[in-house]
């Protein structure tokens, strides 16, 4: 793996992560939501030092997220054809209307659709995610799933398959494994 440098345009995309979440945090923590992004490219980073594809890190939930503060074609225009186009592959379908609904949607895009690295990247984030989770349920117990769409079995159901999807697509992916163990965590709750 190449080692990723700090480039000039990787500091820009960093910034304007930053800028684009301003006013978003991460669920009940009220921690800004750019340590997210920044730990998905950590992740990432561990992988691989392709520049487009940590950008895309940085930027997997912008275009869904926060759509008025950063457009798919202001990104392409910014950052590339292949930066946005990874961005697109993670992006849940809002027209989607239960949360049941765009999971399964998301899962089988992943499994049957999505280019390795944006499978890659989700790796990253559902384990930051997961790890995130876990770490806020050891401080307030089980209040914390109130703050969720689904309960405690839905996102234990959710994060095995995430495991299950990137297991087929990337098999021996270290992060993965990192994930199952995560995921295994979940379940003893």
């Amino acid at each position: 793996m190449n080692t990723p440098t700090l480039t000039r345009r990787l500091m820009r995309a960093m910034n304007d992560a930053a800028v684009h979440h301003r006013d978003h945090v991460r669920k009940g923590s009220g921690i800004p939501y750019v340590a997210h992004l920044y730990a998905v490219m950590h992740l990432v980073a561990q992988h691989t030092g392709d520049e487009d594809i940590l950008i895309a890190a940085l930027f997997h939930d912008t275009l869904e997220d926060v759509p008025e503060a950063y457009s798919a074609a202001e990104m392409r225009a910014d950052y590339g054809d292949r930066v946005t186009d990874l961005v697109l592959h993670l992006s849940k379908d809002d027209s989607l209307s239960g949360w049941q609904e765009r999971a399964d949607a998301y899962l089988a895009h992943l499994e049957h659709h999505a280019p390795p690295e944006a499978v890659l990247i989700s790796c990253a984030d559902k384990l930051h995610n997961l790890m995130s989770i876990l770490d806020d349920h050891a401080a307030q117990g089980e209040t914390l799933w109130g703050r969720f769409n689904s309960g405690k079995e839905r996102q234990q159901w959710w994060y095995g398959e995430m495991h299950r999807v990137v297991g087929k697509r990337l098999p021996g992916l270290p992060l993965n494994e990192e994930l199952a163990g995560q995921v295994e965590r979940l379940r003893r709750l």
